[in-house]
């Protein structure tokens, strides 16, 4: 995942909402009572954090999979 997130990282992202730039930081997803932190495209105003069309479809759809088979 690292290289997906380099990927994004690179990219000129800014907040729709407060107009300014987003940077990486800890974002904590739950799933099915499951916890966890990755780093994502954040606003370091408001919290709006990005999620890929990538980690959202591949990497999410691999989690919930290893999830729901256990």
């Amino acid at each position: 995942m690292n290289g997906h997130k380099d990927e994004v990282a690179k990219q000129n992202w800014q907040c729709y909402k407060c107009k300014i730039p987003m940077s990486m930081g800890k974002v904590k997803i739950t799933y099915m009572g499951n916890d966890f932190n990755i780093d994502l495209l954040k606003c370091s105003e408001c919290g709006l954090t990005l999620v890929s069309e990538d980690l959202a479809v591949r990497k999410m759809f691999e989690v919930e999979q290893t999830l729901e088979d256990k």
